[in-house]
């Protein structure tokens, strides 16, 4: 890396000299006023623009007399971006801001502008704050790079990213401790392009209409459709084919949905329950966050005991799935039975300004600038802890 001096220095330096510099670099990161917080967005998934929106939110409402916000977009070809205003760039659709990488480097918490001449220290960073949403940033890939980074995150590692993204390896995982899930089957891409009716024919046989179909790895009800018989299941399969190359098929139920949020790491806190009343037969994306269609009802009007249960299964899924700072954890009410189903663990659930999550948290005590602040305390705390881990064995 040209011109760095940490590196020239380090280079013609014994390695007892260079664990000393880091160690004074490390120091000087949170003796500065502010802590410098990268809010980190985009991404190359099909909830690129719900991750702008969500960190148009976080960035508003972040404490600017504690913290300093490097705004880093990540193109929908995977190009990381900073300097400027790249949630603007990210916005437009354009290409105007400096081209930026992390390293991956141990003990270099620096992002770095891509050069010509090479690589060129922009700022170093004392947490990442990830807004982003779907594959490619919620399900443990870029997790796995702020681990090899060393560098302190929001939200869960590697393992309960993966977990949370995956709705059918969740399902397995929320199976094997208790917790209720709907029945469902998991198809994949190449079987619904080779032999469609033979698959329609097996979810007939394995489950009676409505149906939904989703894509394994999405969230925000990207390519999430109902079907009510054969052909709008036909037509629901081809449609999460097109966003993943495992396909969920679940038996729909008339449902109430219901969403806990839960804050924080080894003991987490859980919000009321809130419900949501949909503007269509499910809660989709546009209900979400184009025409706001939806209702939301905070606290969920639900009696005592089933809130108490919620809140407790909400728990038991996030302990599980080992989520750490935050979760969105939503469920379906059966209408008719009253039954209780886990539907999904949301690891980095939507923050825009009619997001479920912070909504939540405010109405339980927690407004939404201190609500951020918490998150990147834990995420200060998480880190100091896995720092103590040992990494040779005998010391």
């Amino acid at each position: 890396m040209r011109g760095s001096p940490v590196r020239v220095w380090a280079a013609a330096q014994s390695r007892r000299e260079h664990r000393r510099l880091l160690l004074s670099l490390e120091r000087t990161s949170v003796s500065h006023d502010k802590l410098r917080v990268g809010v980190l967005f985009g991404g190359r998934s099909g909830e690129h623009e719900v991750s702008l929106r969500s960190a148009r939110s976080v960035m508003d409402a972040i404490d600017r007399d504690k913290y300093e916000v490097l705004p880093i977009g990540i193109t929908k070809e995977g190009r990381w971006i900073a300097g400027g205003d790249p949630l603007a760039v990210l916005a437009a659709g354009s290409d105007g801001s400096t081209p930026a990488a992390l390293i991956g480097a141990p003990g270099d918490p620096t992002l770095k502008a891509i050069e010509p001449a090479g690589l060129r220290d922009i700022a170093h960073l004392d947490v990442i704050f990830p807004v982003l949403h779907g594959p490619y940033g919620e399900d443990g890939t870029v997790q796995g790079l702020l681990e090899l980074a060393d560098i302190p995150y929001v939200g869960a590692g590697v393992v309960g990213s993966a977990v949370g993204m995956d709705k059918a390896i969740f399902k397995a995982v929320m199976t094997a401790h208790d917790i209720p899930v709907l029945p469902y089957r998991l198809v994949t891409r190449a079987r619904v392009d080779s032999d469609l009716e033979a698959v329609l024919d097996a979810m007939e046989a394995a489950f009676t209409y409505p149906l939904f179909a989703k894509p394994a790895n999405l969230g925000s009800s990207v390519g999430v459709s109902r079907a009510a018989d054969r052909e709008s299941l036909r037509a629901a399969l081809q449609e999460a084919a097109r966003y993943d190359r495992r396909i969920l098929v679940e038996q729909g139920i008339a449902a109430r949905e219901i969403e806990i949020a839960v804050l924080g790491n080894d003991d987490p806190l859980t919000s009321i329950p809130g419900e949501i009343v949909p503007g269509d037969v499910f809660y989709s994306y546009a209900d979400k966050y184009i025409n706001d269609a939806a209702g939301l009802l905070i606290p969920a009007p639900i009696p005592d005991d089933l809130a108490v249960h919620a809140r407790d299964l909400a728990r038991q899924a996030y302990l599980a799935v080992d989520c750490a700072g935050l979760a969105r954890v939503d469920f379906l009410l059966d209408k008719g039975s009253g039954a209780l189903w886990i539907n999904e663990v949301n690891t980095i659930p939507g923050f825009t300004s009619i997001s479920m999550y912070p909504k939540l948290w405010e109405a339980t005590g927690i407004p939404y600038p201190e609500l951020i602040d918490r998150l990147i305390q834990l995420a200060l705390e998480r880190h100091a802890e896995k720092s103590r881990n040992l990494t040779t064995y005998g010391e």
